[in-house]
């Protein structure tokens, strides 16, 4: 199998490529990750809109506040309880059918791991603790095409498939951590990369890193993976500032958006923002502005906007408070920051 992902990254193909497109993504995304959504129903929530009617989630969020896309986010061996939201790929289709029966475009979330992949871990699922690097990257090879298949057996190619989740040092410790192998992390990402085109070739691929206002990492991560032939196609950022440094850090995130684009000839997508859900007034103005800005970056090279997990109640799954909806099951205005 290694064999055929290094094929495809020289660009001779493979038997499988371009099996199937991605439908047209909207010219520029608003969207929400909603992995929670449902766990939550699960447990019994349910949410209002802000003239206190009870409706469908997906249904608010597009019709609402224009949301046009979807992030879900997929591991590899979940251990947890499916109430809690923790998402295997077939639970994770089912909500990108679902997503995309309500007319919107889906953004797939790969962690490689069980469980959170994050700045501060990045644990390896526990079935392939053992490998060996040309078996880590087997395991990347065929969980990725996995995922897309069972996509695909729902009715969904996903418009953008993200290969990791805030990967500042590098995915799948310790053997692609990019602080003592960026070789290991570029060749990890091909992987993914390979993986996704051989199923989909018009699904695009991105590399997503947090903080997505520090231009120094970034130049070190991307600027990395591509010294080392990474293959991908976009790049992807978080930010999660506070209601009094809101506007510095979108400032900042941009001119490290323009650099990215200019230095590396890569578009742009911020597919996290949060901002703390008793802050609603703050949170308007900092999606209104991120999401204009963002927009506005010249060449329309500036992708979208994805808000995480805004349907969250105060609190919920272990303290999670940057979403939109408050206790009473009505959303905050920080959705109204989405409306044209």
């Amino acid at each position: 199998m290694l064999a055929v992902a290094m094929l495809l990254t020289l660009g001779l193909g493979g038997p499988w490529s371009g099996a199937e497109k991605a439908e047209a993504a909207p010219a520029f995304a608003k969207g929400a990750d909603i992995s929670w959504v449902p766990g939550m129903e699960a447990q019994g929530y349910t949410w209002k809109d802000k003239n206190g009617n009870t409706r469908d989630i997906i249904d608010i969020l597009k019709n609402d506040y224009q949301i046009n896309s979807v992030r879900i986010r997929v591991f590899v061996n979940p251990s947890n309880d499916y109430g809690n939201g923790y998402m295997n790929k077939d639970r994770a289709a089912t909500l990108a059918q679902r997503a995309k029966n309500a007319g919107m475009s889906i953004m797939l979330t790969l962690h490689y791991s069980d469980s959170w992949a994050d700045p501060g871990k990045q644990t390896k699922p526990a079935a392939w603790q053992s490998y060996t690097f040309q078996q880590l990257m087997d395991a990347v090879w065929n969980h990725t095409r996995d995922v897309m298949y069972a996509m695909q057996a729902k009715g969904v190619t996903p418009d953008w498939v993200q290969i990791g989740n805030e990967t500042n040092n590098g995915m799948l410790w310790e053997d692609g951590k990019a602080s003592v192998n960026m070789k290991n992390y570029a060749w990890l990402v091909n992987t993914g990369n390979n993986a996704v085109k051989s199923v989909s070739s018009g699904t695009k691929t991105i590399v997503h890193l947090a903080n997505g206002y520090d231009n120094a990492l970034f130049v070190w991560n991307i600027g990395g993976l591509i010294a080392n032939g990474a293959t991908f196609d976009i790049i992807g950022m978080s930010l999660y500032p506070t209601a009094s440094d809101w506007s510095t850090k979108v400032n900042q995130t941009i001119t490290n958006a323009n650099d990215m684009i200019s230095r590396y000839g890569k578009q742009v997508m911020i597919t996290e923002i949060g901002l703390d859900y008793n802050q609603a007034t703050a949170a308007k103005s900092f999606v209104t502005d991120i999401k204009t800005k963002i927009r506005n970056i010249a060449g329309g090279n500036g992708l979208g906007v994805f808000y995480w997990e805004p349907q969250a109640s105060p609190g919920y799954n272990g303290g999670y408070n940057k979403g939109a909806w408050q206790s009473n099951g009505r959303p905050t205005i920080a959705l109204d920051g989405f409306i044209n």
